[in-house]
């Protein structure tokens, strides 16, 4: 790995899509990179096009042996492999961990297992490529140009000048972000944005956060929200309320 990006980059090879697009979102989330690939085929072609750090490969692909795709991973790269599958027999764990399986989880598998899993493989790489907990410390420092939110029109618009319309939520939430030059914790948030029921607050927050940036990545913009993962979120660029 030469880089920071390439270090939190996942690849989801998974068969079922509703599981896999689950899994993708839910790493995304979390502030990884993450691509889903539908059989071994698929994940052969991705690879090719760009590197991986690390692998959640499932057992039964509908081409190819799962075992044997991790024996070929473990064999001609340097990623991490997480096996997530339904098979909960010995044998199957056995040969996954001899295939050079790093880790084995079963469906269904818990978020917070799932996310624990990739921390201890990336060696708790943070995707934003720093510490996030040391950069919560320290205010942003300023840049020549900043983003603008303008509540009147509902509309983020870039340093170089594009225009991204959001919803009222969206609009909230990067509002109290801009506000605070520190991360700002999920329970904060949730009530920032109305929600009086925490754990169907914190779901709808992470609704929020996915949509708003899958709205950026539709329209060729990163936005500067950041994942502080276990804790909130942050900016990691100056924002100016107008």
């Amino acid at each position: 790995m030469n880089n920071d990006a390439e270090k939190g980059r996942i690849i989801v090879v998974e068969d079922d899509s509703d599981f896999r697009d689950s899994i993708v979102e839910t790493l995304s989330l979390y502030g990884y990179e993450a691509t889903g690939a539908k059989s071994a085929l698929d994940f052969y072609h991705k690879v090719a096009q760009k590197p991986y750090a690390l692998v959640i490969l499932d057992l039964g692909l509908p081409d190819q042996n799962g075992v044997v795709l991790a024996e070929f991973i473990r064999q001609n790269t340097n990623m991490r492999i997480i096996i997530l599958t339904a098979r909960s027999s010995l044998e199957s764990r056995v040969s996954a961990y001899k295939a050079g399986a790093d880790t084995y989880l079963l469906k269904p598998v818990n978020t917070d297992e799932l996310i624990a899993s990739v921390e201890s493989n990336l060696g708790r790489f943070s995707p934003t490529g720093e510490d996030d907990a040391a950069r919560a410390l320290n205010p942003l420092e300023p840049l020549s140009s900043s983003w603008q939110l303008l509540r009147a029109t509902a509309t983020i618009i870039t340093p170089t000048g594009d225009k991204l319309g959001l919803s009222s939520k969206e609009v909230d939430f990067l509002a109290h972000l801009a506000s605070n030059p520190n991360f700002v914790s999920r329970l904060e948030l949730t009530e920032a944005l109305g929600y009086d029921d925490v754990t169907s607050g914190s779901k709808a927050l992470d609704v929020v956060v996915h949509r708003l940036r899958q709205k950026g990545a539709e329209h060729g913009i990163k936005l500067p929200v950041r994942t502080v993962r276990g804790k909130g979120f942050r900016l990691s660029e100056p924002l100016t309320i107008k």
